[in-house]
């Protein structure tokens, strides 16, 4: 099954449990559904996201033209490696260290491209995405608490994406950002409107925004020309050298993974055909595989070009001490005059248009994602619309009532506050997922192999640790620094001490807690069978 599968010998019964064993992958083959298997929970209707699935049979295509078919949720899913959050990482990472740091961006792209193909992987083989499993398997109490920090990781994925698109119009046209992250919620939820015409429009509009920012930000170099030598000594020689450089990597890597993205994938990727045989899962999840490393690789190049544009423009021998100071304490909104004080008006414009379609693509997966959490661990019925204007009126609230009342400049704190929310998020979406993909009772024959195993357990908790590090020293760094009597100091020490110990029995207890639902239905193994279509 690509590169991250191995099939294992013998087969998995299939036990009956209260869940259900309906899949929501859709399948190219008139398979008969297991009327052994109770169906309190699922109803067994391929249908269930309510999108239309418009994605080609698997009749005897050429390889090239079944794997065209799979291309789109890769696109998506690149989104929250491109999200405005990301680039004021990679500019302020730029402007701090100059091309040193991209050795960092080429590491967690690699790690991303593997976890995130776990979760694609883990959609295909059991036709469930991550928010379903989790509400199979785990009690009444941790599932609820599991959908909460979801849909609080929704929410802050949302803060930079919606700011940086407010940010944008604010550049382009000079509108307040209040009324740009207004704006920003009314032309998601109008573009949301593409699901009605099929997931493929929407993947194919963002693709679109994609390139765009490709385009916009290889435009910034052509004005800058960073040296090739200094970008490819960058990306292949590590370093940490200079004040604060340890602390900036672990940023970057911190920025990279979204606990959304992986409800996410695993979900989208079921929006696909899959004939319901041991070949088709395992095509599937080879296509998905390179569907995603392409997509991931189109990420990585606009993250070194935004990495390599501040760097260039920061490290220059003629900056002005004017320019100097912006370049200190670097930001999505003063990029915007440092680039155009440097390189002239059209290079603003061009950042501007490339952070609107940054942040506007990336909230439209924010929202996508939203809906996908709430379905799997609610099973909530409603209209579309009306889930939609749900999920976008929550995600942009913090940010409206931040920007209304401390302008750019809160909204620009709050960005930082929502990095550090995602960083204490992410293992309650990360474990579940190398779980799952890891479990026989999930995965049946395609778990993981035991080598992808440990190579995913130990990046899995590489990216926690580096994420609960960056929490605990930025607390503890303001908790030293900050203008609060000692008083309030120890108040807050009192309240927020004994919650990261709570913090950590939680991530112990879904590490080590035993899989004990199985939700695996076993596919036709009559391989022969991949050419007949319903």
């Amino acid at each position: 099954m690509g590169s991250l599968h191995q099939q294992q010998g013998g087969d998995v019964a299939v036990i009956p449990q209260s869940w259900g064993g309906g899949s929501n992958r859709i399948a190219a083959l008139n398979v008969e559904p297991d009327t052994t298997t109770p169906q309190s929970f699922s109803d067994n209707n391929s249908k269930r996201f309510n999108d239309k699935h418009d994605g080609p049979n698997h009749d005897q295509k050429p390889g090239w033209r079944k794997f065209l078919s799979f291309i789109g949720p890769g696109f998506l899913v690149s989104l929250a490696y491109l999200d405005p959050g990301n680039l004021e990482t990679d500019l302020q990472a730029g402007a701090s260290h100059g091309y040193e740091l991209l050795w960092v961006v080429l590491i967690g792209l690699v790690f991303a491209l593997i976890i995130q193909s776990l979760a694609a992987n883990l959609g295909v083989s059991t036709g469930k995405h991550l928010s379903e499993l989790c509400k199979a398997e785990y009690p009444r109490m941790v599932k609820y608490c599991l959908w909460i920090l979801a849909e609080i990781a929704v929410i802050a994925a949302d803060i930079p994406e919606v700011i940086g698109t407010a940010f944008g119009l604010n550049i382009l046209f000079n509108i307040p950002v209040w009324v740009g992250v207004l704006l920003t919620g009314l032309s998601t939820l109008l573009l949301l409107g593409l699901q009605r015409y099929g997931v493929r429009k929407l993947e194919m509009l963002i693709a679109v925004l994609v390139f765009v920012m490709a385009g916009c930000f290889f435009g910034e170099m052509s004005y800058v020309k960073p040296p090739a030598s200094g970008v490819v000594k960058g990306m292949f020689v590590p370093k940490l050298n200079g004040q604060g450089a340890t602390g900036d990597a672990i940023a970057l890597l911190g920025a990279l993974v979204m606990p959304h993205n992986l409800f996410l994938h695993s979900a989208l990727v079921l929006s696909r055909k899959v004939p319901n045989s041991v070949q088709g899962v395992n095509d599937a999840c080879r296509y998905f595989l390179i569907e995603s490393g392409i997509a991931l690789f189109v990420a990585f190049l606009i993250n070194v070009a935004v990495v390599s544009v501040s760097a260039a423009v920061c490290t220059a021998d003629n900056i002005s001490s004017a320019n100097q100071k912006r370049c200190n304490d670097l930001n999505l909104n003063s990029a915007s005059f440092l680039l155009q004080n440097v390189l002239g008006k059209s290079s603003k414009a061009l950042y501007a248009v490339a952070l609107l379609a940054s942040g506007q693509s990336s909230t439209i997966t924010g929202t996508y994602a939203g809906q996908f959490i709430m379905q799997g661990f609610l099973n909530l019925k409603m209209k579309k619309w009306v889930r939609n204007i749900m999920t976008r009126c929550i995600a942009i609230t913090p940010s409206l009532v931040v920007s209304i009342i401390g302008g750019s400049q809160g909204a620009g704190r709050l960005i930082i506050i929502a990095s550090m929310i995602l960083s204490f998020e992410l293992p309650f979406a990360l474990i579940p997922l190398l779980k799952f993909s890891s479990s026989s009772t999930k995965m049946g024959p395609y778990k993981n192999s035991i080598i992808i195993i440990v190579i995913s357990w130990i990046l899995g908790i590489g990216i926690i640790g580096i994420n609960v590090y960056y929490l605990i020293t930025s607390f503890v760094d303001w908790l030293i620094h900050n203008d609060v009597p000692k008083v309030g100091n120890v108040f807050i020490g009192i309240i927020v001490f004994p919650l990261m110990a709570i913090y950590i029995i939680a991530v112990i207890y879904l590490t080590f807690r035993k899989d004990i639902v199985v939700t695996y239905v076993e596919p036709q193994k009559d391989e022969a069978a991949d050419t007949q279509v319903v």
